[in-house]
């Protein structure tokens, strides 16, 4: 049985379909944080549409969503890592292993470019038998987010919004400019992580000031400091306006200009798998 993660990220979400083409035995599954946007669901529904195939929700046993685990716990952000991403993720991949035992793999959204955060993931999670199709395809996520818009597939709100990832609204690893977007988009979390930083003593941001770093809490944080251009990107969902039209202060990487042309086409390192899995219907 080979276990496919989806995040509700478009890489995840097109590495489970290329699993369901690869294997004969496939289950997927989703960490519900409890943090994330709720379009995040509509777009869960749409991919078990494109899968023909149930995703199974996980969810914490203890924790609601990641400010409750930052308010029991007193704790944001350390040298071992999140609170959160702990009792919220990893806990409840965890658990599930416990409960299932055995596995023949497990599929993740590694896309190609990140091969180095894929090796350090193997050698750290060597139980998991990690198994990463768009790095084996050479599949980037910008293809992968083209391959759902060509299934009519929306991306998530957050993707929409302009920020890199869809994780949790208010994520803790965040950096100034992303937390001042959060202020703009989404203003109660904003305000609700600036409180519960205050009762806990803890901030989310750390900043150097003579020489030394001392926390940044988000009720001090100017509005417009932040590197936005590498913190958040622009949505991509028009693939044709992004490659012709790159946002002042984003580099787009000469492999990416190379695997889309004007047309849309992807034209990279296996354009016919690509191709084929992004036009296969539900039954194949």
């Amino acid at each position: 049985m080979i276990i496919g993660w989806f995040s509700c990220g478009v890489t995840s979400a097109v590495a489970c379909k290329i699993a369901l083409s690869m294997y004969q035995d496939v289950e997927l599954y989703y960490i519900d944080t409890g943090s994330q946007d709720p379009d995040s669901l509509r777009f869960l529904k749409e991919c078990e549409q494109w899968y023909g195939q149930s995703i199974h929700i996980l969810h914490s046993a203890q924790y609601a969503d990641h400010f409750d685990v930052i308010e029991k716990k007193r704790f944001v952000n350390g040298p071992t890592g999140a609170a959160c991403t702990y009792e919220l993720k990893k806990k409840v991949r965890y658990d599930l292993q416990d409960s299932l035992g055995e596995w023949d793999g497990q599929v993740w959204g590694f896309d190609s470019g990140e091969e180095k955060r894929a090796q350090r993931f193997a050698e750290q999670n060597p139980i998991t038998k990690p198994l990463f199709p768009l790095i084996e395809k050479g599949i980037t996520k910008e293809n992968a987010a083209y391959m759902l818009e060509q299934r009519g597939i929306g991306m998530p709100l957050m993707y929409r919004l302009g920020y890199r990832n869809n994780n949790c609204i208010g994520c803790v690893k965040g950096g100034m400019g992303y937390w001042n977007k959060i202020r703009v988009d989404y203003p109660e979390c904003f305000r609700r992580m600036a409180a519960l930083e205050r009762k806990i003593g803890h901030a989310c941001l750390k900043e150097t000031v003579n020489g030394k770093t001392v926390p940044l809490f988000l009720d001090t944080l100017d509005p417009n400091r932040g590197d936005f251009p590498s913190e958040v990107i622009p949505c991509f969902v028009n693939w044709n306006l992004y490659m012709c039209n790159p946002p002042s202060g984003i580099k787009l990487k000469n492999h990416d200009k190379t695997r889309i042309n004007q047309g849309g086409r992807y034209c990279g390192p296996n354009a016919s798998f690509f191709r084929t899995v992004c036009c296969r219907s539900n039954d194949g």
